[in-house]
């Protein structure tokens, strides 16, 4: 048996496989552990009784992301070999124009993922932030015209059942958030929008993602800056002690920049192994993600309520598995198609 294993072993080093599969181990372990990160540096944030300040807490963290991307341009001009950020202003009248109406969007996604995570906790977060699959094809439809296969749509049904169950559950055992969960149905929807309303904006920044998110995390500083002060939390950062303290602040910047990196992991992720697999690790972290936040928590939840977690589980890695089957089905068939220009001359 270990003589097979060895010369597997063997094998793949010498195809060069097993480095491959180290690194791509890595970086899906890499992503677990910025994102799983986020969530819990983030939830300690929003919850602090202390400073409820929520949008001071998002507005430095899109500030945090707009120092980055600046700090990168700047690097990349005197060292380009070692790092590349694509040149731009976020303050051109037309790039204004283009991108403004989509960092609303973002504007609003952030925040609503934010105060659904203050209001509910870290385990039922992924089943209260579960429909933005449903409203992805809801809105697919409505915007693109594009219509769903029955399999994807029976299972966003088993999705919303999921999502139904766990509510209903959250609410059994009294800890269920009607605000917290509206804001997660919220941000579903402006996470949805904001996917298909990306793929209009982004040949406006020449297909620059990194662009792209720094416009929106710029002009998000902006837009956020009214909803504190409407919000109250002007007086409240006034009269708040612990501004003062080292402690808070490398909190709040370890935030900022777990914010910053969740978006270049997800992009690695999706470059070394492939969007089906992307998805299914997000699946698989979500499911990690619940165990922990109940350990660490110490939340005890009847069968039921881990029964709705299971639910949505099977149906988001469901209508993945189908989606990329219809995908390969339409590429098969456009390989094949006569009209398909020849290799040959």
């Amino acid at each position: 048996m270990f003589k097979n294993i060895l010369n597997s072993l063997t094998a793949m080093v010498s195809h060069g496989l097993l480095g491959k599969y180290i690194h791509i181990t890595c970086v899906v372990a890499l992503y677990w552990v910025v994102s799983i990160t986020t969530v819990f540096i983030n939830k300690t944030l929003l919850s602090d009784n202390d400073l409820d300040a929520p949008f001071f807490v998002i507005w430095y963290q899109c500030l945090t992301s707009v120092f980055i991307c600046l700090s990168l341009k700047n690097v990349s001009k005197h060292f380009p070999q070692l790092v590349s950020f694509p040149e731009g202003s976020p303050f051109e009248k037309d790039v204004i124009k283009k991108v403004l109406p989509l960092s609303l969007i973002f504007a609003g996604m952030i925040g609503s993922n934010n105060l659904c995570l203050k209001y509910v906790g870290v385990a039922f977060y992924f089943v209260g932030r579960s429909l933005t699959t449903v409203f992805n094809v809801i809105l697919t439809y409505i915007v693109l015209r594009q219509r769903t296969s029955f399999q994807c749509i029976t299972y966003c049904c088993i999705i919303v059942g999921g999502f139904w169950l766990g509510v209903t559950e959250e609410h059994g055992i009294g800890s269920l958030s009607f605000i917290g969960t509206f804001f997660g149905i919220m941000g579903s929807l402006c996470l949805a929008f904001y996917s298909i309303h990306t793929k209009t904006v982004l040949p406006s920044v020449n297909n620059h993602i990194w662009l792209l998110s720094y416009y929106n995390n710029t002009y998000a500083c902006f837009i956020f800056i009214p909803l504190m002060i409407f919000n109250g939390e002007i007086n409240t950062l006034m009269n708040a002690e612990k501004l003062f303290t080292i402690q808070f602040w490398t909190i709040m910047t370890a935030g900022g920049l777990c914010g910053f990196a969740i978006g270049y992991v997800t992009s690695l992720q999706i470059k070394v192994t492939s969007p089906l697999t992307h998805n299914i690790s997000g699946t698989a972290k979500a499911c990690v993600q619940t165990v922990l936040a109940t350990y660490w928590y110490q939340e005890n939840k009847p069968w039921m309520w881990w029964l709705s977690n299971w639910i949505v589980l099977f149906g988001s890695a469901g209508y993945t598995s189908a989606k990329q089957k219809e995908m390969q089905e339409k590429f098969n068939k456009l390989e094949k198609s006569p009209l398909k220009p020849a290799n040959n001359v």
